[in-house]
């Protein structure tokens, strides 16, 4: 598996399950785990759930796409494939945007 780096070039996933320290503050996940690395959360913990909208402002499809890595990841990293509580986990934090008629 390759990495997967946000916007603030944290990589979150490396090669051989193994995640990058990053840097402090960052909330990085801990792999194969999936845990925060400063927090001790599920990843993505509360505050990394901050930073990225703060990262991604109003580029909810770059979002959407960085976390649908990130799920990939993690699914294969805890053999949970088509796992709703992954989907919820990843996704399910995500301010609805109101429907255009």
């Amino acid at each position: 598996m390759t990495g997967v780096t946000d916007r603030s070039g944290v990589t979150v996933a490396e090669a051989g399950g193994a995640a990058s320290p990053g840097r402090v503050g960052e909330h990085a996940p801990v792999t194969p785990e999936w845990t925060c690395g400063t927090c001790g959360a599920e990843w993505p913990c509360a505050r990394k759930r901050e930073q990225l909208l703060t990262e991604y402002g109003v580029d909810r499809p770059m979002l959407s796409v960085y976390l649908g890595a990130c799920l990939a990841a993690a699914a294969e990293d805890l053999h949970l494939a088509g796992s709703t509580s992954l989907q919820d986990r990843f996704f399910g934090w995500l301010p609805r945007r109101p429907r255009r008629h």
